[in-house]
């Protein structure tokens, strides 16, 4: 059911991290320390918030965050966030083939940096996935940790803007 900014504003702390601690995957966290920083005037600016936490959070934090995101086309139990998102890429219709190139990839990545392959899926098809993850292989650690937090923003944006009727 979409919420308004108003409503959000008047949570509590338990009834917000409730309501929007799931847009960035099970780390609860990040709603729990943003609700400080109420009011919201937008869904936008709650984003905005919000990252601004992610930003600011300890380095071991934002390792754990990025390691709470499962790999893209796992057939593991993953959240429904990530259950639904991936299917709307085509992630659960991959042929053999797809299947394995994905999970060598993955394996890959996660190997060189330590954390999953993140991608923002909405809008983008199981081609356009592998293509980035192959490209985005050959990226440096640094490099490639600040763009699985854009990435992550990027999702967390997707899922406010499904659940905030603005």
């Amino acid at each position: 059911m979409p919420l308004s900014i108003e409503q959000i504003n008047r949570f509590t702390q338990g009834e917000f991290t409730e309501a929007v601690g799931w847009v960035f995957e099970h780390s609860p966290w990040v709603a729990e320390r943003a609700w400080h920083r109420r009011p919201f005037a937008s869904c936008a600016h709650l984003l905005e918030r919000m990252n601004d936490e992610v930003a600011a959070a300890s380095p071991e934090e934002q390792l754990a965050l990025l390691c709470a995101h499962p790999d893209l086309g796992t057939r593991a139990k993953i959240s429904p966030s990530s259950t639904s998102e991936q299917a709307g890429a085509g992630l659960d219709r991959l042929t053999t083939g797809e299947y394995k190139r994905l999970l060598d990839l993955n394996n890959a990545y996660r190997g060189k940096f330590g954390f999953p392959f993140l991608y923002a899926v909405k809008g983008a098809d199981k081609f356009a996935i592998l293509d980035a993850l192959e490209r985005r292989l050959a990226s440096n650690p640094k490099d490639e940790y600040q763009e699985a937090l854009r990435q992550v923003y990027r999702i967390a944006r997707f899922r406010l803007e499904s659940l905030i009727n603005e």
